[in-house]
């Protein structure tokens, strides 16, 4: 069965989720029309990813050396937790909240260039930052990411692995390393110990020295437990404190993107005010003009009749004058 090409699976997971089923259909018409069911049917299966899974297929099309940096970034957190390297632990995880910091900035760009994308106050930002986060512990949702074929946001309820502890005693080669060495050969093979040379003090002295290396064991196991738990729970500490951080700054980026939608709601509303206000000033300059010309006209009016006026007074003074003669 025939597979669609990488390309037309890229630019499909690249259109935004309320235009990818008229895009897959049109892929599936011209597959068939070009005699080939087989990808017709295999370009069908793929289902439209939800808004967060889109943006973040985007960033993975569009920028795929940003999403690299951050599978390698998730292999060097998973080493340091594996060894318990807690300063290189501290220095990755502040480089991971720089990362996923401006792979959403990235997001963020990537979308408003992006036509019939949701506005910038609409965008699902805390779900490609989950899910982006979901990559750094979970190589299965990283491969779905670098794939760029995300369907839906992924989460994580921790961070990293937690592997338990590998403790070992180190001990230098003198006899009490020997003799330690030796029992826990005999624990693990059922083999007999070794005859000793005769002599109960011999005896004594040995148990002794197995006694206190036993001792030293426990002691050395328990001091690496309490430097573990103290890293444990400032690691943790970290990670509340980080999650607080996150989550204030995800408020503040929605109420700033909030406000942003109420000044373009605004802008839009007195762009709308300004062309009304355009209409009505251009509708009352041509009735202006046109009370101009009426008033002109009425003018040359009123002159030419009171011309007229003057013109019949004249006439019937001048009449008067000559009755008055002949009388």
């Amino acid at each position: 069965m025939a597979d669609p090409s990488a390309e037309l699976v890229r630019q499909l997971y690249s259109t935004p989720p309320d235009r990818f089923v008229a895009a897959r259909d049109a892929a599936v018409a011209e597959a068939r029309g070009a005699g080939d069911p087989a990808a017709a049917r295999q370009i069908a299966r793929l289902r439209r990813p939800t808004v967060a899974a889109w943006l973040v297929n985007l960033l993975a099309i569009r920028r795929p050396e940003l999403v690299a940096d951050l599978v390698q970034l998730a292999e060097a957190l998973r080493s340091a937790q594996r060894e318990l390297r807690g300063p290189r632990l501290r220095e990755l995880s502040a480089q991971r909240r720089a990362v996923v910091g401006a792979l959403v900035a990235e997001v963020r760009k990537l979308a408003a260039g992006e036509a019939g994308a949701p506005s910038a106050g609409k965008l699902p930002l805390a779900e490609v930052e989950a899910t982006l986060n979901a990559a750094l512990a979970d190589t299965e949702v990283a491969e779905q990411i670098q794939a760029g074929r995300l369907l839906r946001a992924a989460s994580y309820a921790g961070f990293g692995e937690t592997p338990r502890p590998q403790l070992r005693l180190v001990t230098g080669g003198d006899e009490e390393g020997e003799e330690a060495a030796e029992r826990r050969t005999r624990r693990d093979t059922g083999r007999a110990p070794a005859q000793r040379a005769p002599g109960g003090r011999s005896t004594d002295r040995a148990a002794e020295r197995a006694a206190q290396a036993e001792r030293a064991a426990r002691a050395e196991r328990a001091r690496q437990r309490r430097a573990l738990e103290r890293e444990l729970t400032k690691a943790r500490t970290d990670q509340r404190r980080a999650e607080s951080e996150l989550a204030d700054a995800t408020a503040a980026e929605q109420d700033g993107a909030a406000a942003l939608d109420g000044i373009e709601t605004e802008l839009a509303e007195l762009e709308r005010r300004r062309a009304v206000a355009e209409q009505e000033l251009s509708r009352a300059k041509l009735a202006r003009r046109g009370a101009e010309r009426t008033l002109t006209t009425a003018r040359r009016r009123t002159g030419e009749v009171e011309a007229a006026v003057e013109a019949l007074e004249a006439d019937e003074g001048a009449a008067g004058t000559g009755g008055e003669e002949a009388d």
